[in-house]
């Protein structure tokens, strides 16, 4: 049976029609009931429906709309691009070392959804329990999810650490080129909290990157020149970096076979026992490349070295206007300088402004104490001449002009003077680039480039640091930080390859922005009754289809918000 309506001069009626078959087979037809006219059944209608679901044994709502049930909306568009991915790249692997042993709760979902969290909005393992009340990750089912649990996953991550390395390495293998592999490697300090000092702590107090003391560990990370992240290293956090290098290399020897690897490393790792250590590791019966900067404190042994550079008539570096690069011997090494006019300018006026306010400043402080001598009044506290040379002690310390100012602080009276010696050797280092290599086959240009391609890492740790959040760390066991920092350097190449895919794809937005866009993409929940349910996704404007262009992902469809665990 079904309602009809039927037309009769100017009115409708509404009429229960039942089909039927004739004798000889054919469809048919015929009227049950005239349940009355249509502009008249906006008070009947209710009490009808109510009838009937009263007849078949059902509970009769008050209102039609009492039987449709909203769901809090739940973000979906990041997530699941981030899911695409994750299996793209084979992470999905991971779960054959995690999950071996588990016999109640599959850890590689909780992984996953730490992972994604440090992406997407980056929280605490509790405000991570928050969070995935807010979004539908495919495969995570949130009621399995709990704190002991995922501590309980980091612990397995890191007993499993060396096969998931292994995993990891093979996954990344097809991401970088087997047959040139320039590799860079840096560290940086993340800070930590608690007081407690346990076994083999991790937690030690050291020299932070913002030159401050702190309770930190540190971390090392090595990627290829295309910016893909390889390997990550965590140490206490008073080691010294240098000690650092040599495991790190070996540790890609190791696990990537590379026919030959350029290890470049920023200036806190050039020391003469390093280079030793260097030159001792072969790849492939052939002494390990390395590209390394001079720290600036070193400088002053290459002052013979500079001032005959700018006394080169031929290159007159007083008058150059673009960039100039060059090489010599240092140690059985090639030493390679570059000299850049613009970066020379700026730091020879940022210089001079610094050393012109200190100077007024004093100027200023000598005519008050010659006026107090005298007699003469002057406004504000008496100064004295202990109490100029703490000022100008500070204001030099602050300038990092300690070398070029020398306050004479054993005097009785406020005195000072300009090294002039030391202000000429700044000004021959300034917009100066010094490296040390054993590599032969580049020219200095070509070396001087992929030097300057480790500024892509420093952006890395600003990643990890800004946007994954990687610090600070609360957690104490060592274990646990070891864990955390998987967590986040499995985060790092999923934004690594974001990042390379929008690039390639033209498009302006960070990978911070392009997720942003996307959770506006909404999985959304009715209930129809007590039996019916469904799900659908919000629209998806042409801005969002972009972005899932250029991430090579696809767009996702209704039928893949059909089910919480897909």
């Amino acid at each position: 049976m079904f309602i009809k309506v039927t037309k009769s001069g100017t009115r409708k009626y509404v009429q229960l029609v039942e089909s039927y078959r004739a004798e000889d087979g054919s469809p048919k037809q015929r009227t049950v009931a005239t349940l009355g006219r249509l502009d008249q059944m906006d008070r009947s209608l209710e009490t009808m429906l109510q009838g009937l679901l009263r007849a078949t044994g059902r509970q009769a709502p008050e209102k039609v709309s009492d039987v449709i049930e909203f769901e809090s909306s739940r973000a979906f568009g990041d997530v699941w691009a981030l899911n695409c991915l994750w299996s793209e790249l084979g992470f999905d692997r991971l779960g054959k070392l995690v999950d071996r042993d588990s016999r109640t709760v599959e850890h590689l979902p909780l992984i996953k959804a730490m992972v994604f969290n440090r992406l997407c909005d980056p929280e605490s393992k509790l405000g991570l329990l928050r969070w995935l009340e807010t979004v539908t990750i495919p495969g995570v089912d949130e009621v399995q999810v709990t704190h002991q649990r995922l501590l309980r996953s980091m612990d397995v991550l890191d007993e499993r650490s060396e096969g998931v390395n292994d995993m990891m390495s093979e996954l990344l293998m097809r991401l970088i080129d087997q047959d040139l592999s320039v590799v860079f490697y840096d560290m940086t300090t993340i800070r930590t909290y608690g007081l407690t000092e346990g076994l083999d702590d991790l937690r030690a107090y050291g020299m932070s990157k913002e030159s401050t003391i702190n309770r930190q560990v540190m971390l090392g990370v090595v990627q290829t020149a295309d910016g893909i992240p390889l390997a990550h290293h965590v140490w206490p956090g008073n080691t010294a970096e240098v000690q650092t290098l040599q495991s790190a290399v070996a540790d890609i020897l190791k696990r990537f076979p590379v026919q030959r690897l350029i290890v470049v490393a920023d200036r806190g790792l050039l020391s003469m026992e390093t280079l030793e250590q260097l030159k001792a590791l072969k790849v492939k019966d052939r002494p390990l490349e390395f590209i390394m900067a001079v720290p600036g404190r070193r400088y002053g042994e290459f002052e013979p070295i500079l001032s005959a550079l700018h006394e080169d008539a031929e290159l007159d570096l007083a008058n150059a206007k673009d960039e100039v690069t060059g090489e010599t011997c240092w140690q059985d090494d090639r030493l390679i300088w570059a000299h850049s006019p613009r970066v020379a300018e700026q730091a020879n006026r940022a210089r001079q402004e610094k050393i012109k306010a200190i100077e007024d400043g004093a100027a200023r402080r000598v005519d008050k104490l010659d006026g107090q001598d005298t007699g003469k009044k002057h406004r504000g506290r008496k100064l004295s001449d202990s109490g100029a040379k703490a000022w100008m002690y500070n204001e030099v310390k602050e300038a990092r002009l300690g070398k070029i100012i020398k306050v004479d602080l054993q005097s009785d009276l406020f005195s000072y003077q300009i090294d002039e010696k030391a202000l000429k050797l700044a000004e021959l280092n300034d917009g100066k680039l010094l490296l040390v290599t054993n590599v032969t086959d580049l020219t200095p240009p070509e070396v001087v480039a992929r030097y300057k391609a480790l500024a892509d890492i420093e952006r890395g740790f600003r990643v990890l640091k800004d946007e994954i959040e990687i610090g600070p760390i609360y957690h104490r066991l060592p274990k646990r930080i070891r864990a955390h920092a998987t967590i986040c350097f499995i985060a790092l190449i999923l934004h690594r390859i974001i990042r390379q895919r929008l690039k390639a794809a033209g498009s302006p937005l960070s990978p911070r922005r392009a997720l942003q866009m996307l959770s506006a993409i909404q999985k959304h929940t009715v209930h129809l009754g007590a039996n019916t349910t469904t799900s659908g996704l919000s629209n998806i404007s042409a801005e969002q289809s972009s972005v899932y262009t250029a991430l090579k992902t696809g767009r996702p469809t209704a039928r893949h918000v059909q089910s919480t665990l897909l």
